[in-house]
């Protein structure tokens, strides 16, 4: 029996674990495996760099959960600093090139996995390639920013968006003892919150030492004579800049693909089945960040950039293309964040995700605490419910609080996933005790108010 080739373009979560799991299931003498990837490292975690950046944690190495030499050792031919510059699907190959001798070549291959991640939003204004600018998206992006840091006599920074990158790095500059102001192009902190919670995030941040400006479009990145950024404008005024950090967002990358002719979905991410396989082509996968899922509330496909994700999405592919079986079956659209004390989370759809899928639907919102009100340390919580009007379905749900809060939110995605309703939801058996919840559990709090609400809507 011929020996067949698997190639994986990209060496981080999504590629690498395909590439693990399908080694478990087939030795090198029936399975190569070829995995190219373009930047310095492999399987890193990619959302650990805040918290390196801030010092938390204290060295790179420890967001490397294995090295080139690691998977080599396993028969995985991966080859680092080599990118992939074009798919040729008719032709079964990949063409590559070695960004340190420029060589170029000609891979074959039986199955391909298409695991490219996503690219940083970087807006084609002025000054924003100056130098003193950075995105933080891959280990290399992390380690220029703390050297730029180090050599850095000025204090002030300034983070141009207030997502989940951006709160984190706010986090990280305070920490390393910069004035930080955010600019947010939104109404309230955290798009992926209701203007309601993300305003609580937003008083929180300010009363931290960050300085939070909404409806913030930056114009411009201004420079000093020696080139480096001085300032960031908005349409009404400037705000000075020794050190500026994006955090837009990301974008599925799938250039590649694209050229390729492969499908694309409205988010411009690759499409595929429950089996990760790339739509119409039998011998081509992709999952990570350049893929959209589906969303198992809206019935929509999207664009979620997770590494829970990406890390499941790989072991799935790599069953299949190694012989076993996997699907994905889909998201319910879970995250969770922190700045400095307050964490933040979220699951399922926010008010405009259910008005713009024609659900109807009602809100429920309430405070509570971490724990018995008696026991020491004790902290607020709010939660927010949303419910389907008629049948009282759980639609989503948001949490912003303190210790405690975040992973709360954990309830709600196991209760989306089941279909349940608030009312369902009331009966649930949780862990109680006073170090660790009041009687009745904030979620649960918040539930029984849905319920309350879904019956009056009637």
């Amino acid at each position: 029996m011929a020996t067949e080739r698997l190639v994986i373009v990209g060496g981080d979560a999504a590629g690498m674990s395909a590439a693990s799991q399908a080694r478990r299931l087939k030795g090198p003498e029936e399975l190569e495996i070829v995995a190219f990837e373009r930047g310095h490292f492999s399987s890193f975690s990619a959302c650990g760099i805040p918290y390196w950046v801030g010092g938390d944690v204290p060295e790179r190495d420890r967001l490397i959960a294995r090295t080139p030499e690691e998977h080599r050792e396993r028969s995985i031919g991966l080859r680092m600093r080599t990118e992939v510059t074009e798919i040729d699907v008719a032709g079964s190959r990949v063409r590559s090139r070695d960004l340190e001798s420029g060589e170029v070549a000609w891979t074959g291959y039986d199955k391909l996995v298409i695991a490219t991640g996503a690219r940083p939003v970087r807006p084609p204004l002025p000054g924003i390639d100056a130098p003193g600018v950075h995105g933080v998206q891959n280990l290399d992006d992390g380690q220029q920013l703390l050297d730029t840091l180090a050599g850095t006599e000025g204090r002030r920074a300034v983070v141009v968006g207030a997502g989940y990158i951006g709160v984190e790095m706010a986090e990280a500059m305070l920490k390393r003892g910069f004035e930080v102001t955010v600019l947010n192009r939104g109404e309230q902190p955290m798009i992926t919150l209701d203007p309601d919670m993300g305003r609580l995030v937003h008083t929180a941040m300010d009363n931290m030492g960050i300085t939070t400006v909404n409806e913030a479009e930056v114009t411009k990145v201004l420079t000093g004579e020696d080139g480096r950024v001085r300032a960031v404008a908005t349409e009404d005024r400037e705000y000075p800049a020794d050190v500026v950090i994006l955090g837009m967002g990301v974008r599925p990358e799938t250039t590649l693909a694209e050229a390729a002719g492969l499908p694309l979905g409205a988010y411009g991410g690759l499409l595929t089945d429950l089996a990760m396989r790339v739509r119409g082509h039998d011998n081509i996968w992709s999952g990570g960040d350049c893929v959209e899922v589906l969303d198992l509330v809206s019935g929509r496909e999207r664009h979620v950039p997770l590494g829970t994700h990406a890390n499941k999405h790989g072991q799935i592919i790599g069953s299949n293309v190694g012989g076993g079986y996997g699907t994905f079956p889909g998201i319910v659209g879970t995250a969770v964040s922190k700045v400095c004390e307050l964490e933040i989370a979220r699951t399922g759809l926010r008010e405009k995700d259910a008005a713009e899928v024609g659900l109807q639907y009602v809100t429920a919102t309430i405070e509570s605490t971490s724990r018995a009100g008696y026991y020491p340390d004790t902290a607020p919580m709010t939660v927010k419910i949303l419910a389907e009007r008629r049948t009282g379905r759980l639609l989503g749900t948001q949490i912003v609080g303190r210790e405690g809060a975040g992973k709360r939110v954990d309830i709600a995605a196991v209760a989306l996933t089941a279909g349940m309703t608030v009312e369902q939801m009331t009966a649930l058996d949780l862990g109680y005790a006073p170090p660790f919840s009041p009687v009745w559990d904030p979620v649960l709090v918040a539930a029984r108010k849905a319920v309350a609400a879904v019956r009056k809507a009637g």
